[in-house]
């Protein structure tokens, strides 16, 4: 979306951009420092991110996280890196219960052969995504453990949209986003690496 941005970036219109936010990592990059300079809000997101269970733990239900594992489709798409696509999904859900922090990232493959990327954040807390067939998710915290990764619909998220359009006030940092895809391109480069463990500086 970078070419696209450009553009309502240079006129400055606040601005929402479907998931994925870039192709790249670096365009994702490049989008918020684009923004930024020029002082337009923006923002990107999917729409589980707002699901009621998710928003619910993020907003303390059992504490702070200290494991999450989610589950969405993974389809590849030969122009983006593999979680970019439709895995963004399921980390989108992951990232919104986990926040930012993450440090390291390993992908491998679960035994009936579908992606799994484990994440390592700061303190030792850990964040498992696993490609399947539908949305789900458990988070444990401090409190006690809860579902996550549910697919409410599109409505939340056209509400958030609707107040961030009226408040100008992004309800997802540049930050997390940018973290995000930082880990699904993490994920990628430990696939091209046999499974070796990446950092998130690195990438």
């Amino acid at each position: 979306h970078l070419a696209q941005a450009r553009k309502i970036i240079a006129a400055k219109k606040i601005l929402y951009i479907d998931k994925p936010v870039g192709g790249t990592l670096k365009d994702a990059i490049e989008i918020y420092r684009l923004a930024k300079e020029a002082g337009v809000p923006v923002f990107s997101s999917s729409s589980l991110r707002f699901a009621k269970s998710t928003q619910a733990v993020r907003n303390g239900s059992i504490g702070k996280v200290t494991y999450a594992q989610t589950t969405s489709p993974a389809p590849l798409e030969p122009h983006h890196p593999d979680l970019y696509w439709y895995g963004v999904h399921g980390c989108e859900s992951l990232f919104t219960v986990m926040g930012t922090g993450c440090e390291s990232v390993k992908r491998g493959t679960t035994k009936d052969g579908m992606i799994e990327v484990t994440g390592t954040w700061k303190g030792g807390r850990i964040g498992i995504f696993r490609e399947g067939k539908g949305y789900s998710g458990t988070a444990k915290g401090e409190k006690g453990e809860s579902e996550i990764g549910k697919f409410d619909g599109y409505q939340p998220l056209v509400a958030e949209v609707v107040k961030f359009f009226l408040s100008k006030s992004p309800p997802v940092s540049a930050e997390e986003t940018i973290e995000l895809f930082a880990f699904m391109e993490a994920a990628d480069e430990s696939k091209r690496r046999g499974g070796k463990e990446i950092t998130i500086a690195e990438v």
